[in-house]
């Protein structure tokens, strides 16, 4: 039997496990940690070596505790990460400064010059506003502007995966599959992006303080002397590519042909599909580079959420939490009784989950509308799960429509996908069947998957998800539950953006949020 490790960090802990060829974990052990630190308002820092040192303890931790034939049959590590959290290193892979975690709220003055033409040909499609968001919201123009001896020190600008590589082999080198964050990078081709490309002009820094790129499956090098001494593991072991989490969650739960959506329920709520044609559900929003070498992860986010779960359970969910620690259970399992209690539809309270706005619709604002005397905080919740629901649905017509497919299943994962209330309520808005993994630990799965190929243990990703992926419980609509639904999403939701997008720019223009918020 082999085996390889495979660890996941993540926001708030780093989850690493030992998985065999068949996709069973066999150990699995998790560090917490504090998601950021803020120096002010709206920044979110994180020191590199936390990230390090939960690796450390928890691949020793299971290490440690393993059987002598389960160390031997240790083929491989290999590393997926949260996206765009990034990490300056000097020429020794040495921080120069904390982690900018992928949270932070901090703008970059908008100081680029793009030619002439150019900006005009932005300005006709629309997306002027959006490129000077991305270049106010890239990490190393913050820091060229206002850190200039960390830039011009600067030996690699790196992902949170390609530090932890480093630190595994001495190499600066990444998977192009996890390369998704305001660098310039082309995710059509999967490479750094040309000179003349719009993405060097906004964020420009040279070619030479980026990594080497390598596809998942691959081998980014062997394990280093010392970290295979400090992590009690044989030298020479192996490093093998994977991917972004969010595109080994995809992998990770099987959704590997363009007919099968991936829905991801995390602090950013995404829906993708797996496909060799690349194209943009919003336009000028890129598909990410897939998990598996070829092919494309074509995606739409919500950012914000199923944070907004945890939001509602710290600004109205007070006599849960309180009941949930006398009862030693989550919270969210006893706010699951709010799912069950209000009928589809929240007794016509509608939420549009913008909480946090993209960059296609910068003044776009949270809404929760249709409020009555019956409305109790059950209803607001039930409507928030529904809202996000709309959303993603919302995600999978653009999805289609661009990418002239057709989605017939969805597969879910991460936090919130271990309710069945919240699998049910999904499955009745989409009106399609919902597959939940055996683990939901899909995004390490997916990344076992990479290794397990890239060894040649399984000969096709196809062959990998075959053997490896497992299906736990599948939610198929309720059909009246979907007609109800329907009715809403088509004469009430859809509209709800178009007709409050005036009354947001209003906002915007009339109140000072603060800037974190804006």
């Amino acid at each position: 039997m082999k085996n390889v490790l495979s660890v996941d960090c993540g926001t708030q802990s780093l989850r690493a496990f030992l998985i065999n060829e068949h996709g069973k974990i066999l150990k699995k052990a998790q560090m917490a940690y504090k998601p950021y630190f803020s120096k002010k308002p709206g920044w979110a820092e994180q020191n590199p070596l936390v990230y390090w040192n939960a690796f450390v303890k928890s691949v020793r931790s299971i290490v440690d505790s393993a059987e002598p034939n389960e160390i031997h049959s240790i083929q491989a590590i290999t590393v997926t990460s949260q996206r765009a959290t990034m990490v300056v290193v000097d020429e020794n892979g040495e921080p120069l400064r904390d982690a900018i975690v992928w949270l932070d709220q901090r703008r970059a003055n908008f100081d680029v010059h793009i030619p002439f033409l150019k900006n005009v040909g932005y300005k006709l499609v629309g997306m002027d506003e959006a490129i000077k968001i991305a270049q106010s919201e890239a990490k190393i123009n913050w820091i060229r502007q206002n850190e200039p001896h960390i830039f011009r020190k600067a030996h690699k600008f790196l992902f949170l995966s390609g530090y932890l590589i480093y630190k595994l082999t001495g190499r600066f080198v990444d998977s192009n599959a996890s390369q998704v964050g305001y660098l310039p990078f082309d995710h059509k081709k999967g490479t750094w992006a040309d000179p003349n490309d719009i993405k060097s002009l906004i964020f420009p820094v040279s070619r030479g303080k980026l990594v080497d790129l390598v596809k998942p499956s691959q081998i980014l090098g062997e394990l280093k002397n010392d970290a295979a001494d400090i992590l009690h593991l044989p030298s020479k072991m192996p490093v093998i590519a994977s991917a972004s989490d969010k595109s080994c969650e995809t992998l990770g739960v099987g959704a590997i042909t363009e007919d099968f959506a991936s829905l991801s329920f995390g602090t950013t709520a995404t829906i993708q599909v797996t496909t060799q044609k690349y194209f943009e559900p919003i336009k000028y929003m890129p598909s990410y580079v897939a998990a598996i070498p070829g092919y494309y992860n074509p995606e739409v986010e919500i950012f914000r959420g199923f944070w907004m779960v945890k939001w509602f359970k710290e600004e109205f969910g007070s006599e849960e939490v309180q009941k949930a620690m006398e009862k030693g259970v989550n919270p969210e399992e006893l706010m699951d009784d709010f799912l069950r209690e209000v009928p589809p539809g929240s007794l016509g309270l509608v939420v549009q989950p913008y909480w946090t706005p993209g960059l296609k619709m910068p003044e776009a604002k949270g809404a929760i509308v249709g409020f009555g005397s019956m409305h109790t905080r059950a209803h607001v919740y039930k409507a928030i799960v529904e809202g996000l629901g709309y959303a993603l649905l919302d995600g999978k017509l653009k999805i289609e429509r661009v990418g002239k497919i057709k989605i017939k299943k969805l597969a879910v994962s991460g936090g919130g996908a271990q309710s069945n209330q919240v699998c049910q309520i999904i499955s009745d808005i989409f009106n399609l069947p919902v597959y939940r993994g055996e683990t939901h630990e899909s995004s390490s799965l997916g990344a076992a998957i990479d290794a397990f190929v890239g060894l040649g243990v399984h000969s096709t990703f196809q062959e990998g998800v075959g053997k490896m992926v497992r299906y736990a419980k599948i939610f198929n609509p309720n059909e009246k539950n979907a007609e109800i639904y329907s009715k809403i999403f088509n004469e009430i939701y859809r509209h709800m953006y178009d007709h409050l997008k005036p009354l947001y720019k209003k906002m915007k223009s009339h109140v000072k949020y603060p800037k974190q918020e804006e």
